[in-house]
């Protein structure tokens, strides 16, 4: 059985998803007067923004080192 997602669909899943993730906790960490109605753990979503990050970056290595 073959895995329906090939590394350049997951590594582009990946940049996006962290994109979005950082965009968001840098809007949640300017925004004072709304930030302390919001229960998002703000270090958690940085953290796992820049886990994904790395995800993206392994994925990029990956490709390089590929044999074509």
């Amino acid at each position: 059985m073959n895995f329906p997602l090939s590394m350049s669909d997951i590594s582009l899943w990946l940049a996006v998803m962290a994109i979005i993730l950082l965009i968001t906790s840098e809007l949640i960490y300017t925004a004072t007067e709304y930030s302390r109605n919001i229960v998002i753990e703000k270090s958690r979503l940085r953290l796992v923004a820049l886990a994904l990050g790395i995800g993206f970056m392994a994925t990029v290595i990956m490709r390089i080192f590929q044999p074509f």
